[in-house]
């Protein structure tokens, strides 16, 4: 029997910005680049849907060499509430400013143990990926409590210098890619473009241009399964795995939604767009760059 190759040492890191992960050589293959992805999900039901795509996520991902980091809200029974217990240890103890308070705990070190977890995870990844059903035409609260407790003060926002400089493309997380995997209960048409939901792209706008591309993340397309709730044979649940088994295997590959950096010339006072910028576009249209010519 052939002797395995040992990787040469030591192994050099890639040169993406913002990457943690290792290259690891071996004599005569071809470079591989393991990379470090936090899986966030959020649904209670372990046979549901999302949870089946959760578990492709980690199969998918750990076939092809990547350590795969889980949240599993439900079964951490993460606390949804952002209130005066995310601080134990209080700047103001007269008057609750989540602000304040954020920012104080994040730089004294008193955050919360589950908090902390949560933010060195996120430090700690090259890509996050979200898996959820649209509730209400929104994330989960579970989810949303997720982001407001983990993205402290001067970790998500006001970060380095506690003001708006750094955000919309740079950031904390600058670098790492995120991928959005919703499930829906509506048909396509419901979410078309003249659909009666409307598009799950406008939708989902506060998470992928705020909670995601705001600290600095890449962006991916949204990756969305609609008519989850119709789903009946093992032959369709088949289908909608394959289909996010080829979405998966985009994740350092595929091309982020354009959205239009903060700090690369289209919002000359950090706030508005400049004139010349999609001129005649306004709403959430005027923030993609390729669909203004730009």
């Amino acid at each position: 029997m052939a002797e395995s190759a040992a990787p040469l040492s030591p192994s050099p890191t890639c040169s993406a910005r913002g990457c943690s992960c290792r290259i690891l050589v071996f004599p005569n293959y071809r470079e591989e680049i393991i990379m470090k992805v936090l899986v966030v999900y959020a649904h209670p039901e372990p046979t549901s849907l999302t949870r089946q795509l959760v578990d492709v996520t980690a199969e998918t991902l750990s076939a092809a060499g990547h350590t795969v980091i889980h949240s599993d809200l439900y079964g951490m029974k993460w606390k949804a509430v952002y209130d005066a217990d995310d601080f134990p240890v209080r700047d103001n103890p007269e008057r609750l400013s989540f602000i304040m308070e954020s920012g104080h705990a994040y730089a004294s070190g008193h955050q919360t143990p589950d908090v902390i977890v949560e933010q060195q995870k996120l430090l700690a990844a090259d890509a996050v990926i979200l898996q959820f059903p649209l509730w209400w035409y929104g994330v989960p609260a579970i989810l949303k409590g997720w982001i407001e407790r983990v993205y402290a003060f001067g970790f998500a926002y006001g970060y380095q210098n506690g003001s708006n400089e750094f955000r919309f493309g740079e950031g904390i997380l600058k670098g790492k890619r995120a991928l959005v995997n919703v499930q829906a209960g509506g048909p396509p048409a419901d979410y078309g473009p003249r659909g009666i939901n409307g598009p799950i792209e406008q939708l989902l706008f506060p998470l992928t241009h705020g909670a995601l591309f705001y600290p600095g993340m890449d962006v991916l397309p949204t990756h969305a399964v609609y008519g989850a709730g119709h789903v009946s044979t093992a032959e369709e649940v088949e289908a909608i795995k394959a289909a996010w088994r080829v979405r998966l295997a985009g994740l350092f590959t595929d091309t982020p939604i354009p959205f239009r950096l903060q700090n690369g010339g289209d919002f000359p006072d950090r706030h508005t767009m400049a004139d010349h910028v999609a001129p005649g576009q306004t709403g959430l249209a005027a923030h993609l760059a390729d669909l203004v010519g730009a």
